[in-house]
């Protein structure tokens, strides 16, 4: 009995029958219905989701009266996160160290590609003729996949060659970016902090200059408030 019933899976959005049975009626090559081996329990899967398939389904058994399941599907974008500020300051001779980062996911996480630039870090490291093997050595990259998977990037003995933007590139996820400084001498939050003062000095100074004129203005109506009223008890 329960062989002869068929499920149909229906996107809502345009009325359109995706399967039937075990029968597929559409072009898009996702979509596939899975079902158990005694047919109680069948599974529309689609493969790859963008944010076009978000919307309402509905599975139906051609029963009578017929029966019928309404779902809702939300896709939500995968990205890969870099830890701490999106530009950052390391002293020469100095270590790099970057972390990027992908939750966990419903499936394979797939692997992490790191770039400089437009170059993939790998390629770098082969093919830049003046990188010697004890260049080499000091860029390493690691993975873990205890929490999600996470790609830790490391450069030792930074050079101010080093500097310059890292993309973290995953295979199924939106990539993630992060600029590095590298730099001789100041230590760099002097440097962020002398940069942040001589920015907002001007202003701090207009800030202050307005202040004072305003209490002046307040003290020079507040002293003839009371001549006024001394004279009149006069």
């Amino acid at each position: 009995m329960l062989k002869q019933i068929k499920v149909s899976f229906i996107r809502k959005r345009d009325l359109h029958i995706l399967t039937t049975g075990t029968s597929t009626y559409t072009s898009d090559q996702r979509f596939q219905v899975l079902k158990s081996f005694d047919a109680n329990n069948w599974t529309l899967q689609i493969k790859y989701p963008t944010f076009r398939d978000a919307g309402n389904y509905e599975c139906q058994i051609n029963t009578e009266p017929k029966i019928s399941l309404s779902y809702t599907l939300n896709v939500v974008e995968l990205k890969a996160t870099i830890s701490g500020p999106s530009e950052v300051f390391v002293k020469s001779g100095s270590e790099i160290t970057l972390f990027c980062k992908l939750q966990q996911g419903p499936h394979d996480l797939g692997t992490i590609y790191w770039y400089k630039g437009s170059d993939i870090i790998q390629t770098v490291m082969i093919h830049e003729n003046d990188i010697n093997s004890d260049d080499m050595n000091r860029i390493s990259v690691d993975i873990d996949q205890t929490d999600g998977l996470i790609s830790r990037l490391r450069i030792q003995r930074a050079a101010q060659s080093d500097s310059g933007n890292y993309s973290c590139v995953p295979t199924i996820a939106k990539s993630a970016s992060v600029y590095v400084n590298v730099i001789s001498g100041e230590h760099p939050a002097a440097m962020q902090h002398n940069n942040a003062s001589q920015n907002t000095s001007p202003i701090s100074s207009i800030f202050i200059l307005l202040l004072s004129l305003y209490f002046t203005l307040v003290l020079q109506h507040f002293s003839l408030c009371n001549v006024k009223f001394f004279n009149l008890i006069r």
